[in-house]
């Protein structure tokens, strides 16, 4: 008996020991007292990137010799130049031609079978898109779709928002630190915000809307006021960040 009551003391002394040495850890907090303060920043801007996915397909009138990939292909490339459109705005998204295997023996069996290409454009207005539109081959022009708007100038904006938003956590944390007569310290932590995602605007354009203006298209699918006497600008990107940052009270 007297040996479970000595053991028993000696676990309860060496637990009160090891507490003293633990204590401290928890004492010697540099920052005893903090606050955690969100803050946001947002704009919009109007895109001067705009993705656009152009497919021409072969075609033949009646009466009239088939109009072949390879002269709508030179006829589309001239009439993106004469638009104003530089060469390396333009690339090939996809092609089913004569150079395709699987097109090829399709091909035998039927001889009708129509070969296609799709181009992707990138546009920096709807001027400029208005002006290709005018000069396209509205038979070969099977589909004129905006698949995506960006600008160049994203990663200077990005910057600018998540300064913005850091500032305003700290306009923040000095006003309420106030409200209860502290003061605001040092920056703890800051949680840098998730990257937002930008969705792409797409705009289903069909035959019969390729036989329309731009403007005009634009102006339906994106809600604007279709009034031509007006400049159509394209939907804006709205980017927003959230910031995180725990302050020192002193």
């Amino acid at each position: 008996m007297k040996k479970l009551i000595i053991i028993a003391n000696f676990l309860l002394v060496g637990s009160f020991l090891y507490a003293q040495q633990v204590q401290p850890v928890f004492t010697n907090n540099p920052f005893p007292k903090t606050i955690t303060v969100s803050g946001s920043a947002e704009m919009e801007v109007i895109p001067d990137e705009i993705y656009v996915n152009i497919t021409l397909r072969e075609y033949q009138k009646k009466g009239e010799d088939k109009k072949d990939i390879e002269t709508i292909k030179t006829n589309f490339l001239e009439s993106c130049k004469a638009a104003g459109i530089a060469d390396s705005s333009i690339s090939i998204f996809s092609f089913t031609g004569y150079s395709n295997y699987y097109y090829f023996k399709k091909r035998k069996k039927d001889p009708n079978m129509q070969s296609s290409i799709t181009y992707q454009v990138e546009f920096k207005d709807s001027k400029t898109m208005d002006a290709l539109v005018e000069k396209l081959d509205d038979e070969a022009t099977q589909n004129f779709q905006i698949v995506s708007t960006s600008h160049s100038r994203m990663t200077e904006f990005r910057r600018q928002l998540k300064i913005k938003a850091v500032q305003a956590a700290k306009d923040k944390g000095v006003y309420l630190t106030e409200s209860i007569g502290e003061k605001l310290g040092e920056a703890v932590t800051i949680k840098e915000p998730d990257e937002p995602v930008i969705l792409p605007y797409y705009s289903a354009a069909n035959s019969q809307m390729r036989l329309r203006s731009v403007n005009t298209l634009v102006a339906e699918n994106y809600e604007f006021d279709n009034d031509k006497s007006q400049q159509v600008d394209f939907k804006k990107i709205k980017l927003r960040f959230e910031v995180e940052v725990v302050f020192a009270l002193k």
